[in-house]
């Protein structure tokens, strides 16, 4: 069996018509979209054309989207725009303790510029409670930011009754949406968010390509400088391939989502049962049924991790601890640690992430590899 691949939750392989829709634009329509010539306008209206097909994919209108390099960028922009628009209003910010490090790390420099920052715990099946976060809120509340899916343990998060809280209070509501969009529906309006990042190489588009949805009458202060593209919300010259394919990766998933979500949440359940069922001192990570469709994570007691993802590497199968983000970090999961779990279990942790090509054949090899590779792990530290 050749190499298999079940990390799709770190990044997605583009697919083929992706790459079909993107070729042009390398090539014979490679204007820059801020040109007047006929080359430019024919780039700016392929960027519109993604545009209007992400908006509506959304729920959200086009002139709310702004395009970035990915949700890195977006979740930065939104924090630290935040952060600057409304400091006349206040100095607190709510985040949720489990955020990817791109709104963590954005979170701890404006504290260090005299913000306050609130975190809010999960609990143990590290879903975050709507009335923790109301009971976070002060007068001086600008923001409130919470994942719709946590990229390691793939919980999925209840948006929208925390996006009501914070529409209520008034409060500006960041969603990170990287690792749902394409995935599950995502709709801004239901949401009640002001501002969700995304990146398009979580579903099956180019890397280094992304968005930031921003509610309309939200003022977004630029991070990059010396243009006056985007609205003025984001200088720079235009991926244009990138959006042309984020665009394509969007149509596709419009087509695909449902099926391919009752597909890999049976792929899910199979790998869950059996890994509890036929594996010792195993624990499922996260909440059993509101979690994302492609996720499973596990804790594997007396296991090293990074060992069994190397050893199983060996063998031709590519999975991970979690968050790509934070390889070679030798310390525990904050995921991890914040739902309770002890540092050495947090350390032997293991995500699978299926995809649009992950066959049954595919786990079931992989399944029998897991059993034996644990096994094998376990008789070595005797």
């Amino acid at each position: 069996m050749g190499p298999i691949y079940l990390d799709y939750a770190a990044t997605t392989p583009a697919d083929p018509l992706v790459v079909e829709a993107m070729r042009p634009f390398y090539f014979e329509r490679f204007g820059n979209a801020s040109s007047p010539h006929s080359f430019g306008q024919n780039a700016r209206g392929a960027i519109e054309h993604s545009r209007a097909t992400l908006a509506d994919f959304i729920g959200a209108k086009p002139s709310e989207i702004v395009f970035t390099s990915g949700a890195t960028e977006s979740n930065n922009q939104a924090v630290f725009s935040t952060a600057l628009s409304l400091i006349d209003k206040g100095r607190h910010v709510i985040i949720c303790a489990i955020e990817h490090h791109s709104v963590l790390e954005s979170a701890h420099r404006v504290a260090k510029l005299g913000y306050q920052v609130s975190f809010v715990k999960p609990n143990a099946d590290g879903v975050i409670d709507p009335q923790a976060v109301f009971q976070l809120i002060r007068g001086d509340t600008i923001l409130i930011a919470v994942h719709h899916a946590n990229n390691e343990i793939g919980v999925i998060q209840p948006v929208e009754e925390i996006g009501a809280v914070a529409r209520q209070k008034g409060v500006r509501f960041l969603v990170d949406a990287t690792q749902t969009l394409g995935h599950i529906p995502v709709d801004v309006r239901r949401i009640s968010c002001d501002l969700l990042s995304l990146s398009a190489h979580k579903f099956y588009g180019p890397q280094g390509v992304g968005a930031l949805y921003v509610r309309e009458g939200i003022k977004l202060e630029p991070r990059l400088h010396g243009g006056d593209q985007e609205r003025g919300r984001r200088a720079g010259t235009h991926n244009l391939a990138g959006i042309v394919g984020l665009g394509k990766a969007i149509e596709l998933s419009r087509n695909h989502m449902g099926k391919e979500a009752k597909e890999q949440s049976a792929l899910r359940d199979h790998i869950i049962d059996y890994v509890l069922t036929n594996i010792e001192n195993a624990r499922l990570n996260g909440h059993r049924q509101q979690r994302l469709p492609n996720n499973a994570h596990f804790s594997l007691e007396d296991v090293n991790g990074e060992d069994l993802v190397a050893v199983l590497d060996m063998t031709g199968i590519a999975v991970s601890q979690g968050s790509a983000c934070t390889w070679g970090v030798l310390e525990p999961s904050h995921v991890l640690k914040a739902i309770g779990l002890s540092d050495t279990l947090a350390l032997g942790s293991l995500r699978i992430s299926l995809g649009r090509w992950t066959t049954r054949e595919e786990v079931d090899y992989f399944l029998q590899q897991l059993k034996s590779k644990v096994g094998q792990l376990r008789c070595r530290k005797k």
